[in-house]
């Protein structure tokens, strides 16, 4: 286990708070009329060809920009069955690009995932949608059922869905912050799996410490899937679930409680430092 330590980034004193300034904003609302998962022909045609791009150049690219390694990728053969269908996976959220780190880990599976209503809104809101990104609606309740109503639909076919359960990303941050109740709620209600994954840091050599000034290099580890504990209610489900990724991911990530020191379940939770 490594600690990059980073002194780059100003990481906020709640856990699932943002610090990216965008420097756009369309003004996009996420209401109940906005296209959560757009199943129209140019968006597919257009993901498609994002999808080629991704196989020819970015998914290469991971290794020098990262220093990506994937561990883990038997426990998706191991559980082949138990995935046929799809699955909620769920990890720590560490660096700008470590969706794209996911979707080369969980390949040839097509991935969505859910992320930040202002990152539809800014400079990379077309990227980030051709890549499967669903963002959460805002304060808008009418849009936010919408929104739970089409991962629902979404979750009913043989589909993935990504959650960064710590509400939002803090880079080469070493511990896993406390995880939302979401990607357990989706996981239940959908009858899928959740599947844990786990960045984590190794020291970086020279050429990237001092050359590309990389904090870190990171490692991607792949788990093996949990299940809801069908003798609870939903409620207890839910927390249950959660605790349970929340402990895999840490573990994944090689951090025990002692050293993690963060609850399971985000309750406000303010940063450790």
């Amino acid at each position: 286990m490594f600690d990059p330590k980073s002194t780059k980034f100003p990481y906020p004193e709640s856990t699932d708070q943002h610090y990216i300034i965008l420097k756009k904003d369309d003004g996009r609302v996420f209401d109940e009329n906005y296209p959560y998962v757009d199943k129209s022909f140019g968006m597919k045609f257009e993901q498609f060809w994002v999808r080629v791009l991704l196989y020819l150049i970015v998914y290469p690219l991971c290794i020098p920009k990262m220093g990506l390694k994937i561990k883990g990728r038997k426990n998706l053969r191991k559980h082949k069955n138990e995935l046929l269908n799809g699955a909620v996976s769920v990890s720590n959220h560490i660096h700008f690009w470590d969706y794209i780190a996911v979707m080369k880990s969980l390949r040839p599976r097509h991935t969505n995932v859910i992320v930040w209503a202002n990152n539809v809104r800014g400079e990379n809101k077309t990227l980030i949608r051709l890549v499967g990104g669903i963002p959460i609606p805002d304060e808008n309740v009418k849009g936010k059922l919408a929104f739970n109503d089409a991962l629902k639909e979404l979750l009913s076919h043989k589909s993935w869905l990504h959650v960064y359960s710590e509400g939002s990303m803090w880079e080469y941050y070493m511990r896993v912050r406390p995880f939302k109740k979401g990607a357990a709620y989706f996981a239940i209600t959908s009858n899928k799996p959740l599947l844990p994954l786990a960045f984590s840091f190794r020291k970086p050599g020279w050429i990237r410490k001092h050359i590309f000034k990389q904090d870190a290099a990171i490692t991607l580890t792949i788990g093996e899937p949990l299940f809801p504990d069908k003798s609870l209610d939903i409620s207890k489900q839910e927390t249950d679930l959660t605790i349970r990724s929340h402990i895999a991911v840490m573990r994944l990530a090689g951090l025990d409680e002692e050293t993690n020191q963060y609850e399971h379940i985000f309750d406000n939770s303010k940063k450790i430092n």
